[in-house]
């Protein structure tokens, strides 16, 4: 039987493809199981998971911009107990990987969530999520301070032996001395980039549009800028990296392979095209078949050569 020319190893993580759905775009994976058959993704990244239930921003939370959307949901959950009893049930049985995204507003947090989890069946890796723009208190402060991640990504790592990724925001003047320190913890895999600070403002009322003022660019409007933070990273770390930011199509996908990343998540474009993962996946596919490629991390970082 041919090998899978998709499959891809992050670490002791093994996808059968590179394509995985990004946090807070595919809710727990349920929400698209009417659209997609979720067994053929690559993985899944829940909807981000706090220790406590979230009520999340006031609204409005989401407004459309020009090749983009801003939201400012705030990390709306019911909390980690909730997830466990509620959502960890149907996810522990797909046949995808199960990532599972966790976010805090102290250090603290942030282990607690991760002995709860790492104790739990059905989750092969843990997303810490240092890098959200729009929540008061955590959220992007960790991720801006190099000193700063690697104290809750080593501690973090203390606590599981599943396969860590950490989420980098791309608001800060130096990505790669962050991703460098999140290596230096332990961290398995980072994954960049979450979304970028901006805001709308509503000319007929003459005010800030979204709720909560500022909220998380993301859509094809960021892709050219996440893109070249990967490049930027590639050469800097040893560790495998995965590529987020504007991803709607093959190419894009192929671009941000080139650039460095082992994997690709998808996010905006599963609001406007529910299929889009399994088009890509198809597409990656035929390129490689197209191309002759055994494996599809042949071309992993190859616009550097």
């Amino acid at each position: 039987m041919a090998k899978n020319p998709l499959e891809v190893k992050l670490g002791s993580l093994i996808l059968k493809n590179p394509v995985i759905t990004a946090s807070g775009t595919f809710g727990y994976g349920e929400e698209y199981e009417s659209f997609i058959d979720i067994d053929k993704l690559g993985g899944i990244v829940t909807k981000g998971i706090t220790l406590k239930p979230r009520l999340g921003n006031q609204p409005p939370r989401i407004v459309e911009t020009p090749s983009g959307i801003l939201n400012s949901i705030g990390l709306q959950n019911d909390g980690v107990e909730a997830f466990i009893q509620k959502k960890l049930p149907y996810l522990s049985r797909l046949e995808t990987k199960v990532i599972v995204n966790i976010a805090g507003e102290s250090i603290k947090e942030y282990i607690e969530l991760t002995e709860r989890l790492s104790g739990q069946g059905g989750i092969d890796a843990i997303e810490i999520n240092i890098s959200c723009p729009n929540i008061t208190g955590g959220g992007m402060v960790f991720g801006v301070d190099k000193e700063l991640t690697y104290r809750v990504v080593s501690r973090v790592r203390e606590k599981t032996f599943l396969p860590l990724i950490v989420k980098l925001t791309p608001n800060v003047g130096d990505i790669v001395s962050i991703a460098r320190s999140a290596e230096d913890a332990g961290a398995d895999i980072v994954s960049l980039t979450n979304t970028f600070l901006g805001m709308a403002i509503d000319v007929e009322r003459r005010k800030p549009t979204l709720g909560n003022i500022f909220g998380g660019l993301s859509g094809p409007s960021i892709k050219p800028i996440s893109l070249r933070m990967v490049y930027q990273v590639y050469k800097e770390v040893k560790i495998p990296l995965i590529g987020i930011g504007g991803i709607s199509s093959t190419k894009d996908a192929l671009e941000f392979i080139m650039a460095g990343s082992s994997a690709i998540q998808v996010g905006t474009a599963n609001f406007f095209d529910p299929t889009v993962t399994l088009k890509i996946i198809d597409g990656l596919t035929e390129f490689c078949k197209t191309n002759r490629i055994k494996n599809i991390k042949e071309i992993v970082g190859v616009a550097h050569l």
